[in-house]
C-alpha cells in the first residue's frame, strides 16, 4: 500500500512512532512521512530532531515532508491508499475537527480524506475525556475516519488522558481499507513495564 505516515508532536511517543514505521516498510508498504513543524524544531528528552528526521528517511528512503508546500502534494496528484496519523495529539485532533489545516500533518490528512481514501488516528492526548472530547467523537462520526483502538494511560494521575494501543494499527489500517472501524474502539490500556 502506498501509505501516508503523519508524525506530531507528542514526543513521549516518538519512538513508538518509529517502531510503527519501521514495521510498516519491513512489511513492504509505500511510506511517505509527513512531520508537524515541531518534529523538526525542538530537541527534547526524547531526541534530537535532526536525528529524528534522519531516522525517519532512513526508515522510509525517502525525503521528510514538513513544510505545507510539500503536504500540499498528497492532494489528487499523489494518492495516497490510506493516511497513518500517530500520535494524534490533541491539537492535531482539535484542528481536523474544526477544518483547520496550518500545518504539514493536518493539510497532508485533508487531502487524504478529500481523495476519500481513509484516515487512520492513532490518539496521543492528555485532554481527550475533558476538552477534546468533543472533537474525538466529531471525528469518529467523519466518513473514512478510523481509530486504533484506545483507553486511558493513566486514569488515576491523568483521568483525562488518551492513548491508542499502537500494537494494533495495522489490523486497524486494514479494516479501514475495508471501510470498517476496528472493534472494540474502546480498549482498556494496560502499561507494560
Amino acid at each position: 500500500m502506498k501509505i501516508g505516515f503523519g508524525i506530531t508532536a507528542s514526543f513521549c511517543t516518538l519512538k513508538t512512532a518509529l517502531e510503527q514505521l519501521m514495521l510498516l516498510t519491513e512489511l513492504g508498504h509505500d511510506v511517505y512521512p509527513i512531520v508537524s513543524s515541531n518534529i523538526c524544531k525542538y530537541d527534547t528528552r526524547f531526541g534530537n530532531s535532526e536525528k529524528i528526521i534522519k531516522t525517519i528517511e532512513e526508515i522510509t528512503g525517502k525525503k521528510v515532508v514538513s513544510d505545507i508546500v510539500g503536504a500540499e502534494k498528497f492532494g489528487p496528484a499523489n494518492k495516497m491508499d490510506v493516511m497513518v496519523v500517530l500520535p494524534a495529539t490533541g491539537d492535531f485532533i482539535a484542528k481536523m475537527a474544526n477544518g483547520i489545516t496550518d500545518n504539514p500533518v493536518n493539510l497532508a490528512t485533508k487531502a487524504t480524506l478529500r481523495n476519500q481514501s481513509p484516515i487512520v488516528l492513532a490518539v496521543s492526548t492528555n485532554d481527550g475525556l475533558g476538552l477534546n472530547g468533543e472533537n474525538i467523537m466529531k471525528l469518529m462520526n467523519t466518513k473514512n475516519i478510523f481509530f486504533v483502538p484506545f483507553g486511558q494511560d493513566n486514569y488515576e494521575k491523568k483521568p483525562n488522558s488518551l492513548i491508542a494501543h499502537y500494537d494494533l494499527l495495522i489490523p486497524t489500517i486494514n479494516k479501514a481499507i475495508e471501510n470498517k472501524q476496528f472493534q472494540p474502539v474502546l480498549k482498556e490500556y494496560k502499561k507494560t513495564l
